[in-house]
């Protein structure tokens, strides 16, 4: 018999980061138990506006996950779906916190599935510890003062300071 030839297997984590929480770096950690390879992939949204620009967010990112091995950080525009296919992802990583992420995320599954069957997503429990933490609720606690510390590693907290104080 001959030896079977082990291709690399790559996920695709798509999200707008905007800040990256500890919550998202927990999903991108145990993804990496599963694949060879997770990147990290900054949605260019320009219909949604957030508080961080995408050279902010992609920064924070990589000085965060520099060291991480199997871990690639870029951005993206278009659909999820074609960056997974260009990529050569064989899956997407989802995040759900909550029954009400879970509709939304199931219909964009539906979809994704037609639009490239051969990528599966996958969805993924956050953490206990994570499953209030989202980053609108962060930026609204900065914004009013209330340290995020537990919730973003320093860096972003750093950023989210400055951001919000003007600097």
């Amino acid at each position: 018999m001959g030896e079977k030839i082990r291709h690399s297997r790559v996920a695709l984590f798509p999200a707008s980061f905007d800040p990256v929480t500890n919550g998202h770096l927990d999903l991108i950690h145990r993804a990496l138990r599963m694949f060879d390879e997770v990147v990290v992939a900054v949605a260019n949204n320009v219909s949604k506006s957030g508080l961080f620009s995408l050279e902010e967010k992609l920064e924070m990112l990589n000085g965060i996950l520099s060291e991480t091995d199997g871990v690639r950080v870029e951005s993206f525009d278009g659909l999820v779906v074609e960056h997974a296919r260009a990529l050569g992802a064989c899956a997407i990583i989802r995040g759900l916190r909550a029954m009400s992420d879970f509709e939304h995320e199931f219909e964009m599954a539906l979809m994704n599935r037609h639009l490239e069957p051969n990528v599966e997503i996958i969805f993924l429990a956050s953490s206990q510890d994570y499953i209030y933490v989202s980053s609108s609720r962060l930026k609204e606690l900065a914004r009013f003062g209330a340290s995020v510390a537990d919730f973003v590693p320093p860096l972003v907290e750093d950023h989210l300071k400055r951001k919000i104080s003007g600097s």
